[in-house]
């Protein structure tokens, strides 16, 4: 094996510095970058090794069949998280070019800021969260379930800011501005992460430290917005009146618009701006995908009496089986044995029997299913369960 001459490291270190001298001011640079434990690549840029983590990390693949609208359909062509998550990093990608920032951590942000993701989207978020508060009095969120996926199942030794832009990607509210908020030490971020348990508000408070962390926020709303309305209206035919609200109804015409505004506003600038006319526009044009999209029969059906009721059925068998310690549970054949998740994550809560351990660990499981998987499963426990016949598919050809 040929390594490395002290000449080559200094060149490849060169390459790196002519790069980021190109940088907005604005920009976090390598140099910026912090991890908890010393991690040296002569090749990769440290925001670099934090995209080939996150991809590499085995819950990464199960995006392709975690819901990102509808669940019940069998259509290739309908977004899931994974796809969703290429289009935020597209998008996000080439805002960031534009404003001269650090596009390495823009991917690492992009690509990590759904793997908490639970399966059937925010519906299965919402239920998870209720049985995990019922029991330990704390709240799920994917995007802190997502840290927790990085830092402790996967132990992915990520950098705080690709963790900090993952935890406060959410873009659920539209914002005229993004500013970043001060940068965060790792004891500050934990402190913030643990708020989130504890404090439903804390969520609406979060902003990223980063330029970057919000370019990816802005950029997940932008994804989905179009996205959504194109698969409703073309790919599952429903019949619907979407407004143009001056930014078009369309996911090309919805990226290229704000995009470009974006960017226009926020050139030279230490934040994101908007123009008041697109602001206005973005928010209107959420307010009906949520009026029209997310409230539909198409997305809402077979939920609240089918999946709700699983996702309960199953949370507490699972409790139960791990309380007892039964090897032959799911949750050790197909989690906390099967080498998909770090050694010290199971170290640490494979053997204790805490109240807290034991829901926590019961979360990661759940959390960790696609669509599929948590379906298969609830059938082959309980498969003579009446409520197997209320989760139907609209098939191909259907």
């Amino acid at each position: 094996m040929k390594h490395f001459t002290r000449e080559q490291i200094e060149e490849l270190n060169k390459i790196t510095e002519r790069t980021e001298s190109l940088y907005s001011p604005y920009a976090c640079k390598s140099a910026q970058a912090v991890r908890k434990e010393c991690y040296e690549d002569v090749t990769r840029p440290p925001f670099l090794v934090d995209v080939d983590k996150i991809i590499h990390c085995p819950f990464y693949n199960r995006g392709s069949d975690k819901t990102q609208v509808f669940s019940f359909y069998k259509n290739d062509d309908i977004t899931r998280r994974s796809s969703h998550i290429q289009l935020v990093s597209r998008i996000a990608r080439t805002i960031g070019r534009a404003l001269r920032l650090n596009l390495d951590l823009i991917e690492a942000i992009s690509i990590g800021h759904d793997i908490g993701h639970t399966p059937f989207g925010h519906r299965g978020e919402w239920y998870l969260s209720e049985l995990y508060n019922k029991n330990t009095g704390r709240y799920f969120n994917h995007n802190v379930h997502g840290v927790r996926v990085l830092q402790k199942i996967s132990n992915s030794k990520l950098t705080v800011q690709t963790l900090d832009g993952i935890l406060c990607h959410c873009g659920e509210k539209v914002n005229g501005e993004y500013r970043p908020a001060p940068q965060k030490s790792f004891e500050e971020f934990e402190k913030i992460l643990e708020e989130c348990y504890v404090d439903q508000a804390a969520i609406g408070r979060l902003h990223p430290s980063t330029m970057e962390g919000c370019v990816v926020r802005l950029s997940d709303m932008v994804a989905y917005l179009g996205k959504d309305r194109q698969d409703a209206l073309y790919r599952l035919k429903i019949k619907l009146e979407l407004t143009d609200f001056g930014i078009g109804s369309s996911n090309r015409e919805i990226i290229k618009n704000v995009v470009e505004d974006v960017v226009a506003n926020s050139m030279d600038k230490p934040y994101l701006s908007l123009s008041a006319d697109v602001y206005d526009a973005l928010k209107k044009t959420k307010d009906e995908n949520y009026e029209k999209i997310y409230k539909s029969e198409q997305a809402t059906a077979q939920y609240e009496d089918g999946v709700k009721p699983m996702f309960e059925r199953l949370y507490y068998r699972f409790l139960d089986e791990l309380d007892k310690a039964d090897k032959n549970s799911l949750i050790y054949l197909n989690y906390l044995n099967d080498g998909i998740v770090s050694k010290n994550y199971k170290e640490l809560y494979g053997g204790q029997k805490s109240d807290l351990i034991l829901n926590d660990v019961v979360c990661d499981f759940m959390a960790s299913m696609t669509d599929d998987y948590f379906l298969e499963a609830f059938k082959f426990l309980y498969p003579d369960d009446k409520l197997n016949e209320r989760v139907k598919f609209v098939g191909y050809f259907g």
